[in-house]
Order: structure tokens, then sequence, then C-alpha cells
């Protein structure tokens, strides 16, 4: 009998890490140090070591991340932050609740990340910041991107790394590869915890220390308040169940790596499907495995009949949506947008998939289509 097919095995997950995952919940219930416990500080120093970024500030979530981290920069009303629109909203929404105004840039149609060659004509004195995002689990980038950022007065750039933690692009880690990194602990991403959290990553001191004041209401010490600030901490208990996994993090990542070559073995049999392209001077963590097919209601429609879950990631591009079409954040079409986000959905995918999954998948896709 097939065993039944999850999209994200959490389950499965927990079964190699009870043990552990429990004793760890166990040690924050008997010191009771719910809020900024001694598991806070030390899955920092761990994240730290595994990025090679200086600081680490772990936080209450992936959004949280990205809104401390512009507000640590001083972004408010009057300016424009550069950034893809085929996204999570989370993205242009930390953006607007500043004040200041998403510029989108179109996205390279093979890698669905931001198209680094059209930044620089979006550029104004108004532009704070750059925030590409590591889309389905693949740095954009970052080079070309950091390049063009300080051709141009060095202005900031905050990698967008919900999907891609654990992801290197030229030898270094996500999260380490600009000004800023800003990563997500959903549980469905690559490295979750049991609710939210987040982190920030920075080898900025000043930045640093910025972060960490605003995620605790601007203060610099109790009760002395610096900055405009935010109740923005990431929980002891969900650093603990972080810190669990990070035991088994590079065993899942290959995995996951694993899982993605197969995908892509098998998918190459398949005519009509378009795969996500993965450049040799970066690895994908496939926070979602993703591909592009032509009438992809009626392929979701025959997956969904054959047991298989599916998402789609993003339906909508954000200069599409109701809260942000109505402001005119862009003249452009944005076309590479718009076609992909009426062809994309996204498959079964984590580290404890395994080859008879992929292949009943497959085999429906390739169903689906003739």
């Amino acid at each position: 009998m097939n065993r039944k097919i999850e999209f994200i095995d959490l389950k499965a997950q927990y079964a190699h890490l009870k043990d552990s995952i429990n004793s760890r919940i166990q040690k924050v219930l008997e010191h009771g140090q719910y809020i900024m416990g001694p598991e806070v500080r030390e899955l920092e120093q761990r994240l730290e070591a595994f990025t090679g970024a200086r600081h680490c500030i772990t936080v209450a979530s992936g959004t949280e991340a990205l809104l401390i981290s512009l507000m640590a920069l001083g972004v408010g009303p009057g300016d424009e932050i550069i950034t893809t629109p085929f996204t999570f909203v989370a993205t242009a929404e930390v953006i607007v609740l500043l004040g200041a105004t998403p510029v989108f840039v179109d996205i390279e149609p093979d890698t669905c990340n931001i198209d680094a060659g059209l930044i620089e004509a979006k550029i104004t004195p108004r532009t704070r910041a750059i925030m590409p995002v590591s889309l389905y689990g693949q740095p954009s980038d970052m080079d070309a991107i950091n390049a063009i950022a300080a051709r141009h007065g060095n202005i900031p750039v905050i990698e967008d790394a919900a999907q891609s933690f654990g992801a290197e692009y030229r030898g270094r880690k996500s999260c380490n590869l600009s000004t800023i990194g800003c990563t997500s602990f959903f549980p469905s991403k690559p490295l979750g915890c049991y609710g939210d959290g987040g982190a920030i990553f920075t080898s900025d001191d000043a930045i640093a220390q910025a972060c960490r004041e605003i995620r605790v209401h601007g203060q610099s010490q109790r009760y002395v308040h610096t900055r405009i600030g935010v109740g923005g901490r990431m929980d002891t208990l969900q650093c603990a169940i972080v810190l669990a996994k990070l035991d088994r993090f590079d065993i899942e990542i290959r995995h996951r790596l694993d899982a993605g070559e197969n995908y892509r073995s098998l998918l190459d049999d398949v005519p009509g499907v378009q795969q996500l392209a993965v450049h040799d001077d970066r690895t994908c963590v496939w926070g979602q495995f993703t591909v592009q097919v032509e009438k992809r209601e009626a392929v979701l429609d025959h997956l969904k009949n054959a047991g298989i879950p599916t998402a789609v990631h993003y339906p909508v591009p954000l200069h599409r949506q109701p809260a942000y079409q109505s402001l005119c954040y862009t003249s452009d079409t944005l076309e590479n947008s718009e076609r992909v986000a009426s062809r994309v959905f996204s498959l079964p995918m984590h580290p404890y998939i395994d080859n008879d999954m992929q292949v009943r998948i497959v085999y429906e896709i390739a169903r689906a289509l003739t």
C-alpha cells in the first residue's frame, strides 16, 4: 500500500529528533526562563558559527527580522526600497509599514529571483536599501547586487533568506552574503521551529546593536529606551527546538539536495514541465520545489485527485495585489513576474521524502500533461 504523501512531513522529522527535542524543551520547563533564556544566546552563537556572520539576533518571526532590519537602517517615509514583486507579501509589507515605498524590479524567468541587471535603473537619491529574495531556496546573484549597491554609495543590501537558510553562494552561506541577512524559522522552512521565529545576521557592529535594542522595545538597558522599538523577541522554547534541529541540519540539507536532484532527473523526461534553473555557483536547499506548467489548474486538479498535495508560491505578484496595486508602486508591466505567477506550483518537498514518493508524484504529473 502506498504511503500517504505529505507536502512537508514534520512528523517524520520529529520521529528522528524526538529525544533531543523533548530534552531541550524539558530543560526550559525546568529553568523557567521563557523569555531571553540561555537558549536564546546559545542559538545565536551556533548560528553565527554556521553562517560565518559576526552577529545573529534572533527575533519573533521572519517578518519581524525584515522589519527590525529596516528600522535599524532608519528607513521611513519618503524612502524607497528596491525589491521583487514575486515573493510573499511580508517582503513589501514591512517597507510600507514604515512609510517607505517598495520599488519593484522584475525577475529572471528561469530562477524566479530578482533580475540584478534591472536594479541599477531603479536607483534614485531616495533609495535606502536593496532587498533581494532568495526564492525557493536559491540565493540571488548577490555579488552583482552588492557591486551595484557599492557603486551607488554603499546602499545597504538585505537578503530576504526566509526560504534559503543553509544554501550557499560562491562558497558563502546564505544570510552572510550582504549587509544584512534575514531568515524565518516558520515550521515549514528548511530550519524551522514549532511556532514562529526568525533571525537577523550582520557583520556590522552598529547595525547589530540597533537590531538588538529594537527587538526589546528600543532598550539599551532595562527601562532606558534609546530607540523606537518593538516586542520582537524569539521565545526560549522556540530557540530550544531550533537548537535540537540544528544538530541534524547538515544531514537534512544533504537529503534536500539529493531529493531536489532526484526530482530534477525524473522531471527531465516529462515534456511540458519547466524546472527552476540552478546556477553552478550556488546551491538551492529547496525551501519549495517549484516548477512551471501551462494549464496549471488542470494539473493541480489531477494531482489532488491522485492524493498528491501541492501549493502555489505565488499566484498573484505583489504589484497586482489590491493593497499594493492601488498605491501605484510601479509603472512597469513586470511581465516575467506575471507570467511566472500564472504557471508555478510547488511539489511535496522535505528531507524525508523518498524515491518511491517522488516517482509517484512525477508519474502523475506526466499523466496530467498527456
